[in-house]
């Protein structure tokens, strides 16, 4: 079983749905959180709101942007002594239009925060996992990074990378004792790509079901690697 108490985790696009159920999650268990997101307010009420759970701290990030992502990490290394946990969060998704119809603008916006800010996290949060002796990235994907849907493409190529690039990070660093898993929600009731959560919606996973399956990471045994976790509603409607 991974120790969970009083190890320092990173959490990417924290501020609120998936992100911010994980860092919850982990600051229940006793981690101590540092999250970032691209908005000052939504960062200082998100920390509000897990130092009431636990210790937490964080400060605005632009996932795309390498120079802030490296600043963020160095800034959570400064507050907490190091770097033991990474939970890449962060993501964006323009869906509804061709590949005619999209623009260059969003296609690389969505590559940048989805797969460059994943990057750029791994890349600078490494060496100092390795400072502690090892670490555990988690990196969120989809579903939509298996299997294409029409008018979603640049989503569907940032998560197909995005799980091409956590299968070769594992294999890189598991013999440096850092664990790398990829998780692949599907339909999940936050406000994500313009969505909204309701009641009506119930059906579709809740961000604190994948704060559940960060935690049962580290309740196995260490001798366990679970690379890739694929989670889908259990009844969706039928169609």
């Amino acid at each position: 079983m991974e120790k969970i108490e009083g190890k320092v985790a990173i959490v990417t696009g924290a501020t609120k749905g998936i992100g911010y159920a994980i860092a919850e999650s982990l600051v229940k268990n006793g981690a101590k959180a540092f999250i970032c997101g691209r908005s000052k307010s939504d960062v200082t009420k998100a920390v509000a709101n897990l130092s009431a759970c636990g210790e937490a701290a964080g400060e605005p990030c632009d996932v795309r942007s390498e120079d802030q992502v490296r600043q963020m990490i160095e800034q959570a290394a400064r507050v907490f002594g190091g770097v033991d946990i990474l939970v890449n969060s962060a993501g964006v998704g323009f869906n509804g239009t061709t590949v005619e119809e999209t623009s260059g603008d969003i296609f690389r916006q969505t590559l940048e925060t989805n797969l460059f800010g994943m990057f750029y996290a791994c890349h600078y949060a490494i060496p100092l996992m390795k400072q502690r002796g090892g670490g555990y990235i988690i990196n969120i994907s989809s579903l939509m990074g298996q299997y294409a849907q029409p008018k979603a493409a640049a989503y569907n190529a940032s998560k197909f990378g995005v799980n091409g690039f956590t299968e070769a990070l594992m294999q890189e660093v598991r013999a440096d004792n850092i664990k790398v898993t990829g998780i692949c929600p599907g339909s999940v009731n936050t406000y994500f790509g313009g969505d909204t959560p309701s009641d009506e919606k119930a059906w579709q996973l809740q961000p604190a079901d994948i704060g559940e399956v960060v935690l049962d990471l580290f309740r196995m045994d260490e001798r366990v690697l679970p690379s890739r976790i694929e989670l889908r509603p259990s009844k969706p409607p039928r169609k």
